[in-house]
């Protein structure tokens, strides 16, 4: 019974063997092969130039600090509220309850323009820190607000967020909606509620500038041009 063991043992360490030998034999060959054939460039690496500084300083010399037109950041420091855009003409100023004197609570803003229970938190834990807003109404029945929610580091992952979570449902039958000019995700919609709905007629944008979303509405009782929407988000925008 001894001999058939030692006969399955010698062929089994032979063919481990013959492997091996095949792995060095092959990677041998290749070696060879790529030594016989003439080196190859790499392609060159896309390094743009850096804009600032574009030398080294001389020793013991500090890079002189953005002035205010400059740095973005310090615009966003100051009263958020005061970069906010004027109402449209003809409008006047409303003070609806989850405005007071041109700041939104936390909680205000999380539960009316995100919705949810769990709102609150959320908006806590993924880093925001302040909501200005202004909200108006125009001749007949229509109604704005503008609202700046600042971030911290950035807006960036809330302006998804706000273009996911749409108001009055109207992710299941606006579309895509089309792009505001100037920023990377900004959208802005325009929305028919459909026949019987109070202010059925219905607009709504949003962007982000650095840390700063930008969120438009729009309600009436008549239609709404897309201009409408469209001028308020790229002004305010552009105002940032």
């Amino acid at each position: 019974m001894a001999g058939p063991s030692r006969g399955r043992g010698r062929t089994a360490l032979l063919i481990a063997v013959a492997a091996v030998l095949g792995i060095v034999g092959g990677t041998a060959t290749g070696y060879a092969v790529q030594a016989d054939r003439p080196p190859t460039p790499l392609p060159v690496l896309a390094q743009p130039g850096l804009a600032y500084p574009a030398k080294a300083l001389p020793a013991g010399e500090k890079a002189k600090p953005l002035s205010a037109e400059e740095d973005n950041g310090i615009r966003t420091e100051g009263d958020l509220r005061e970069l906010l855009i004027d109402r449209p003409a003809g409008t006047r100023k409303v003070a609806p309850d989850w405005l007071e004197d041109g700041w939104v609570s936390v909680r205000s803003y999380a539960h009316y323009f995100q919705g949810g229970g769990y709102a609150f938190s959320s908006a806590l834990d993924n880093g925001l820190r302040r909501v200005a807003g202004t909200a108006w109404a125009g001749s007949g029945e229509r109604q704005g607000s503008v609202v700046l929610a600042q971030y911290r580091p950035s807006a960036d992952t809330h302006a998804t967020t706000a273009l996911e979570w749409l108001p009055w449902g109207m992710i299941a039958r606006s579309g895509s909606g089309n792009p505001v000019e100037g920023t990377a995700k900004g959208r802005y919609y325009v929305y028919d509620a459909g026949a019987g709905t109070p202010l059925r007629y219905r607009a709504y944008a949003a962007a982000h500038r650095g840390d700063v979303l930008v969120r438009v509405q729009l309600v009436d009782s008549r239609p709404i041009g897309e201009k409408d929407i469209r001028t308020l988000i790229e002004d305010q925008v552009e105002r940032l």
